[in-house]
């Protein structure tokens, strides 16, 4: 049993009681009598077993007298545990259906109302009210009568002790999420939301500093909550955690038959299974690399050997600057991320890593101002590349023949993240290469760069294509065009 101290005064249980009797319920001293569990673990624990208490609820009723409320907290795997209760303020997980994460953050989402104080709300929203109900009415189960009063036509829970609110709303009509204040919320099925209802949910736990968790299964590779993961993943905003929970670890755990598994793999289509039982992503047509030939390139550590070419593609404010060495092979042997440096202080870092290696450096815009910089600085090692969407589309597709080849290695981060996560799209001009709205592409332009300067610079112990395969290329003055 785990339990947490909270103060009640005997005048406002007097109150709550008086409250409690004119609804007909049971007085509060009922639920909050140690011997009575303020949560029911064995309901809300799903298809777990034997639940057992994890860790201290903490609950803090405003009062004098000293009083227990006891919490059942049911027992989570351990996965499942420290995908939900990790203490980054927005974790994403994504999770096979049947592993866990509903039911597992109804209990969470529970615990932090009652942990709330008088008119706190909490939301848990999905892509549309009536799938939020599904979540609605497991909470209900699992509370004890008398300890919670539902309004049916508001979809909420209100538990009688704390006087603290869980509302259950659909993510169809984002434009109605706004204007709350928000402790805590989940959104369920997030790769089936509109990205506007997390937008929404977001601005509305802004003045409380609440947590959120976002969960979902893997739907292919264009929406919100794909990309929102891959940058969780890549921990580049320390507000957020990933997680990722299987059939695999719901089976081990004892919460899901293995003979439902393979059932479901024998009837369902390949890809959608490999989706929504085992978490893996479907191979999309929007990726010009491949998701088997990216995976397939990978290596467990950089290269030993030097590097002997450079890319750099440069950011100052929102994108990052982005540098990698390949060594003779074509193997990742250095790699630089940086972003916000002032261009002095970018440009030193350049010339010392590069340290007079044959260098391609991103020349568009500003860039060619920082391209006559080091071109001064430098060894005469620097090349500019003016990327326009023609020689951005050309570049890429020399990349992708080399993943598609093996001709190129990096190791797993934010390189094999990018790459993942690049998209093309037929537009009326040609092919648009690029990252997904609001994501970078900054590894993978430096890698095709480096790649690029390899295959068209020849000097002993570089690997370099027939010369016949070069003829697209062409040099022009201190840029290298395509």
């Amino acid at each position: 049993m785990t339990t947490a101290t909270a103060t009640v005064t005997a005048k406002s249980r007097r109150n709550r009681q008086r409250r409690q009797a004119a609804r007909g319920a049971a007085p509060a001293a009922a639920v909050l009598a140690p011997s009575v569990p303020a949560v029911s673990g064995h309901v809300l624990a799903g298809r777990l077993a034997n639940p057992a208490p994890i860790g201290p609820a903490a609950v803090e009723v405003p009062g004098g007298d000293p009083r227990e409320i006891v919490f059942h907290r049911p027992a989570l795997y351990p996965r499942q545990e420290a995908a939900i209760y990790d203490e980054a303020r927005i974790s994403v997980i994504e999770a096979t259906t049947k592993s866990g994460k509903t039911s597992g953050c109804g209990v969470w989402l529970v615990e932090q109302a009652y942990g709330g104080k008088p008119g706190w709300q909490y939301w848990w929203v999905a892509p549309t009210q009536n799938v939020a109900k599904i979540a609605y009415r497991r909470i209900k189960r699992g509370l004890p009568p008398g300890s919670f009063t539902a309004n049916e036509n508001e979809v909420s829970i209100t538990l009688r002790d704390v006087e603290t609110t869980m509302t259950f709303k659909g993510a169809d009509r984002p434009d109605l999420l706004y204007g709350e204040d928000v402790h805590a919320g989940v959104i369920d099925e997030c790769s089936r939301c509109k990205e506007e209802a997390f937008v929404a949910l977001r601005s509305t736990v802004t003045a409380t500093g609440g947590k959120l968790r976002l969960i979902g299964n893997k739907k292919g590779r264009r929406n919100w909550f794909f990309r929102m993961a891959r940058k969780a993943e890549a921990r580049e905003d320390p507000s957020m955690a990933y997680h990722k929970l299987t059939s695999q670890d719901a089976i081990a755990a004892g919460i899901f038959p293995l003979s439902e598994y393979l059932e479901a793999k024998r009837v369902m289509p390949p890809m959608i299974f490999a989706m929504l039982y085992d978490c893996e992503d479907g191979e999309d047509e929007g990726n010009p690399f491949g998701l088997q030939a990216i995976a397939a390139c990978l290596v467990p550590a950089r290269s030993a050997k030097p590097p002997v070419v450079w890319g750099w593609d440069l950011g100052k404010a929102v994108d990052f600057t982005v540098g990698i060495g390949l060594d003779e092979d074509g193997v990742e042997a250095a790699f630089e991320r940086f972003q916000k440096r002032p261009w002095p202080e970018t440009k030193a870092v350049i010339v010392a890593r590069t340290a007079g290696l044959p260098a391609l450096v991103d020349s568009t815009g500003l860039g060619d101002v920082v391209l006559d910089d080091l071109q001064h600085s430098g060894e005469g090692n620097f090349e500019g590349f003016v990327f326009t969407p023609k020689t951005k589309q050309q570049l890429m597709e020399g990349l992708a023949g080399d993943v598609q080849g093996r001709l190129v290695r990096y190791t797993e981060g934010p390189v094999s993240l990018e790459l993942e996560s690049f998209e093309y799209a037929y537009t009326a001009t040609g092919v648009h290469y690029s990252a997904p709205e609001g994501y970078h592409d900054d590894c993978v332009c430096a890698l095709a760069l480096a790649r690029h300067k390899q295959r068209s610079y020849s000097a002993p112990g570089i690997g370099v294509l027939d010369r016949r395969e070069l003829n697209l290329f062409r040099t022009r003055g201190r840029h290298m065009a395509l």
